[in-house]
């Protein structure tokens, strides 16, 4: 029996519930698979031979597609994870067979401030210390590809740097004449480390390398990671691996990892991470695992490939995007679906009254501190004036062609007023609307939400992306900041508005979709603005190429690719309890 949530912490109930999880054995011969197909890392989780699965399934036809987005969340987030293997549990509990897919956490945030996104209460995905420390090794894998790369770039530039070019040529090497001040990637490491954004290496002599300035970025932000969650296949995943632009020579020339020779070498640490991880929600439904890049700075979905075996598997795939619809949904329908061709059903929208309450004026919470009193008090008020940034991210999803579903992910703190608030104004929107219970009750009180899902996946939609991808690129740029952002236009400074130009003089940079890099504290690129900022224009002052990944990035704000570590970090209550070797800490 699952422990009581109000009085328990997350770690314990995972605890309790995984005395009684199923084997993947058990998933497998449930889901259908050929012995051959579950790859097992010991008894509770396994990876999935992808190729096998959608060759002996290909005629099957797919399944309903779910995505779960929300509103521009509170510094705590909404609880789009916990909403998303509570909307699996209440699945199962109509009869429907459900598959999930979310992404693998990074160490980053679970040893931060953020948690591991398993979800919580008696909605969780487990195991929960595997699921949140390393998993099978595929985060590993995208830091061991992405720093071979930073090895073959600077080795390189130490040799040419060194050798004559007989010499180069003698070992078969052609000069490529790198600058050292357009490398374009640094290292990678999955922790929020403030102290390595800028960094110099090669302090020496002449075989320390070479000496210049470098920096790191966290793991999941890494291209590498992007294209685990966009390749198809093996074969896809190769050659976009040779794609990446690592520097530029003095005249201008992109040097990628295929001109480096580590391209193959890169894929090779990713042959085995390309395979699904199969784990399982507390209730014992099937969950993937795959892939982990943030919203705000990368592409916030788990992988196409988890998404096509869902979609073969189950009669319900419920797939979840990161942080709000401005973000995830935008990157789900503009990328995620236009590379894997797949078309969703219907769109989850989590909204929580305490982010309701920030947006309509009380006070913003602060990680690590204690909530303002303000959100244990009933105040209608604040919650209709919050409701306009609930209504804009209902828009966002009409938008795209998708029915939406509001789901108002309880708390113990809300009130009858102001969840009829609520209610009211996302149903006069033409939103389905359902109150869900999952975090204290687990698919049991995601009843109501499981069936405005099945009701919305029932309905005949038109799906669309929001953007015409052979636009050129500042009008796309403008298309998101006024049809999804809300705002009067953008701003590009003058670096950028070159990049842009150059961007649309090349057939195969113009072609590519964007991946916008923005706060997603905010609709605007200013986190402290909260609700729907009027009266503003995205500032964007930066565009990066992903050409492996096929994204034009533009940057916006003052977003870094490296967060930094709190004061108070999740990881000074991480311990391991010696009598049992148990982990205890997680949430």
């Amino acid at each position: 029996m699952s422990l009581d949530p109000t009085k328990n912490p997350d770690w314990k109930i995972a605890e309790d519930a995984e005395a009684h999880m199923k084997t993947v054995a058990q998933l497998g011969e449930e889901l259908g698979l050929d012995k051959k197909e579950l790859l097992p890392h010991g008894h509770y989780v396994a990876k999935l031979d992808f190729q096998s699965i959608l060759s002996r399934m290909s005629g099957k036809p797919d399944g309903k597609y779910i995505d779960v987005t929300a509103i521009t969340p509170t510094p705590l987030g909404e609880g789009k994870s916990t909403t998303t293997m509570g909307l699996t549990e209440g699945l199962g509990k109509r009869g429907k067979k459900v598959i999930a897919a979310i992404r693998q956490p990074s160490g980053g945030p679970t040893m931060n401030i953020k948690g591991s996104a398993a979800g919580g209460g008696l909605s969780q995905c487990i195991p929960l210390t595997p699921f949140s420390l390393g998993l099978t090794g595929d985060i590993n894998a995208v830091i061991n590809a992405h720093n071979l790369a930073m090895v073959a770039l600077t080795a390189r530039m130490q040799h040419e740097r060194n050798y004559t070019d007989k010499k180069l040529a003698e070992i078969g090497l052609k000069r490529l004449d790198i600058d050292p001040n357009q490398v374009e990637i640094g290292w990678v490491i999955d922790f929020c480390a403030q102290a390595l954004r800028n960094i110099v290496i090669g302090i020496g002599g002449k075989m320390d390398g070479f000496l210049m300035q470098s920096k790191f970025a966290i793991a999941v932000s890494s291209e590498v990671m992007a294209i685990l969650a966009v390749a198809r296949d093996i074969k896809d995943l190769r050659q976009r691996m040779g794609k990446i632009v690592v520097a530029y020579s003095k005249e201008g020339a992109p040097v990628t990892t295929a001109d480096l020779g580590v391209d193959g070498a890169m894929t090779a640490w990713m042959a085995e991470a390309i395979n699904p991880n199969l784990l399982q929600t507390i209730e014992g439904q099937p969950v993937l695992v795959h892939a982990g890049p943030f919203a705000n700075i990368a592409i916030g979905q788990s992988s196409i490939i988890a998404d096509r075996i869902g979609l073969k598997l189950g009669d319900y795939h419920v797939t979840e995007s990161g942080f709000a619809a401005d973000i995830g949904f935008e990157k789900f329908c503009d990328l995620k679906c236009r590379f894997s061709g797949c078309k969703p059903n219907a769109a989850v929208v989590v909204a929580t009254i305490r982010a309701l309450k920030c947006h309509g004026g009380a006070p913003i919470p602060v990680p690590g501190k204690p909530m303002p009193k303000e959100y244990a008090q009933e105040n209608v008020g604040w919650v209709e004036a919050g409701c306009e940034n609930l209504l804009h991210h209902i828009g966002i999803i009409k938008k795209s062609g998708i029915n939406p579903v509001v789901c108002i992910n309880a708390f113990s703190s809300d009130t009858k007023n102001e969840v009829a608030a609520v209610r009211r104004i996302a149903e006069a929107s033409g939103a389905r609307v359902a109150l869900s219970k999952h975090w204290e009750k687990g698919g049991e009180g995601a009843l109501e939400l499981a069936d405005a899902v099945i009701d919305a996946c029932n309905e005949p939609n038109d799906f669309k992306y929001l953007y015409d991808i052979k636009a050129p690129l500042i009008t796309r740029i403008e298309q998101i900041a006024k049809n999804v952002y809300g705002a009067d236009g953008a701003e590009l400074t003058p670096e950028a508005a070159e990049k842009a130009k150059r961007i649309d003089k090349d057939p195969e940079l113009s072609a590519m979709g964007l991946c916008m890099v923005k706060t997603q504290l905010s609709l605007s690129d200013d986190p402290n603005r909260k609700g729907v900022p009027k009266g503003w224009k995205l500032r964007v002052r930066d565009i990066l190429t992903y050409r492996g990944a096929e994204f034009i990035v533009p940057v916006a704000g003052t977003i870094t690719l490296m967060p930094g570590t709190a004061s108070d970090p999740a990881f000074r209550r991480v311990d391991v309890n010696v009598e049992t070797g148990k982990v205890t800490g997680l949430f």
